[in-house]
């Protein structure tokens, strides 16, 4: 210990760590400066419907996906707290884009990364994580990644970031350019600036959280749908009003889904909920891939079927307003699984009814929900 002229007492290695701990938060806010804002596309309906659709393409940051916000936000708030230091090993619970982006930012810090994740996790997300230098740890059972994360920290005197209870307190929700803000600031010049819905997927449930507290904090009319996929806890929980509720089974859609509710969805900000059938979830990320030439994930599918939904409510009510939802990451990921017709018929998925369903809105403004 280094005695000070006050009398205070203060150690090197303390010194030390503090100069990592700056130069590791100044890597990451120099990455924000370079890729923090993202495109917002227009989708082409019909002028006369009054009604507008854009897509926040979140595809565009480093790490390809709506993730790289979530662990550039995690890392920040880990860092800050004192719970990651020179030399600590990450470990996250994760089914693939979230940990993609924490390698990058593990790497970025020159920590090492153990992402665990489903054995049945896309190869495509596995090659990501591993390219940014991240190790993948597989488990057959999705419902053990969380205490197998939390394990492997323990061993290592590492940090598990935690994205499912820290989500919606690492991001600053009254703005400092998060996604809420983003999207009302890319707006403005719009025909509809305030948006009549903001439909995202709940992973975590921290972007529904940032969007909801922020249009409240600012006092917009703007809603926000959460759709849900198939096997996924969140909305029977929301419907129920049982935080405690699970199905024990992982989702079918990657990056969404969660089979308990996690501690970071707040249902009492979220206006509306979609339940989303997987072959919807896919045909919706198909025909909007044809749709707009931008290849998109399964994530994105279930958005589009539930921003369709709502822009043909709105429609059939003869309503006019904006509709936001989010592009959420590439389809290229997931070249072997969702955009695979050998992977449909192996996992019993008929597409061809919601497509349909689709198409005819697309050119009649009518929407059918197809018999399941």
């Amino acid at each position: 210990m280094e005695a000070t002229d006050d009398g205070c007492c203060r150690s090197a290695a303390t010194e030390v760590g503090r100069g990592w701990l700056n130069e590791a938060v100044r890597r990451v806010e120099a990455d924000a400066n370079r890729s923090a804002d993202t495109h917002l596309h227009v989708f082409p309906l019909p002028p006369a419907w009054g009604i507008d659709l854009y897509l926040k393409d979140e595809s565009v940051h480093p790490t390809g996906s709506l993730k790289h916000r979530l662990a550039r936000s995690l890392f920040l708030y880990a860092l800050c707290n004192g719970w990651i230091s020179e030399g600590s090993t990450i470990t996250e619970a994760s089914s693939g884009s979230t940990a993609v982006s924490e390698a990058y930012f593990a790497r970025l810090l020159g920590l090492p990364f153990v992402a665990v994740m489903p054995a049945t996790t896309s190869p495509e997300k596995i090659a990501l994580i591993e390219f940014h230098g991240g190790r993948c740890h597989l488990v057959e059972d999705a419902s053990t990644m969380y205490d197998e994360a939390r394990r492997l920290a323990a061993e290592s005197g590492g940090h598990y970031l935690d994205q499912f209870t820290y989500a919606e307190r690492a991001t600053d929700w009254r703005g400092n350019n998060n996604i809420a803000e983003s999207i009302f600031e890319q707006l403005s010049a719009e025909r509809h600036p305030i948006p009549a819905w903001v439909v995202v997927g709940a992973g975590t449930g921290g972007t529904s959280a940032t969007i909801g507290r922020y249009v409240r904090y600012q006092r917009h009319d703007t809603r926000v749908c959460v759709v849900d996929p198939e096997n996924s806890a969140f909305f029977e929980g929301w419907v129920t009003g049982d935080p405690s509720y699970e199905t024990g089974i992982g989702s079918r859609i990657e990056g969404i889904g969660r089979p308990r509710v996690e501690a970071s969805f707040l249902p009492s900000v979220v206006d509306a909920m979609v339940s989303v059938p997987d072959a919807a979830s896919i045909a919706a990320m198909r025909w909007t891939s044809r749709t707009t030439g931008r290849s998109v994930g399964g994530s994105t599918g279930t958005s589009m079927w539930g921003a369709l939904r709502l822009v043909a409510q709105m429609h059939a009510a003869g309503e006019t307003g904006s509709v936001v939802t989010l592009l959420c990451d590439g389809g290229e990921r997931y070249a072997h699984t969702y955009d695979s017709d050998s992977w449909l018929a192996e996992h019993d998925l008929d597409i061809a009814p919601y497509t349909a369903t689709l198409e005819k809105f697309y050119d009649t403004g009518e929407w059918v929900e197809p018999t399941r």
